[in-house]
């Protein structure tokens, strides 16, 4: 018995392994994107960290500078006096002993640095150094239309 050589012409299969090949490319690609995007939102969030850090030290040194007047005796404008409280009077720094003064100063156009500072002679006590929200009349947005919890069945 002889055997017969099977002739046929058939291609090699590739098909699956092109498949799965493209199908990796992709992923790949798709990944590489996300990653890219992913690096921007966070340049992004830290690009808006740091200038809100800069302003509030720049803030924070506008307010160290009023104090530092205000210590000096001289009243700057925009700073108020509280109260006098009673002391035994001044010791050359030109400020009546025990006065309460307060200030603000802008951090942005949402946040300000609130001071409150006592200055008894030549001794002061920060009684107040808070970063706060601007206040700001709110007026909430009644557009949406909220369920209520009923069913509007003629309750």
């Amino acid at each position: 018995m002889e055997r017969k050589k099977k002739n046929f012409d058939q291609a090699p299969l590739v098909g699956g392994s092109s498949l799965l090949v493209i199908f990796a490319v992709l992923s790949l690609t798709v990944f590489a994107m996300l990653t890219i995007s992913s690096a921007l939102a966070d340049k992004r969030l830290g690009d808006a960290s740091a200038e809100h850090v800069r302003a509030y030290y720049e803030a924070e040194h506008k307010a160290e500078e009023i104090l530092a007047g205000l210590r000096e005796g001289v009243l700057p404008d925009g700073v108020s006096r509280i109260e006098s409280g009673g002391g035994s009077g001044s010791s050359g720094s030109g400020n009546e002993s025990g006065e309460l003064y307060s200030y603000q100063v802008s951090i942005s156009s949402s946040q300000e640095l609130l001071v409150e500072v006592e200055i008894d002679g030549d001794d002061y006590k920060i009684l107040r150094w808070q970063s706060a929200p601007v206040e700001e009349d709110w007026i909430p947005d009644d557009s949406l239309e909220v369920w209520d919890g009923g069913f509007g069945f003629g309750s």
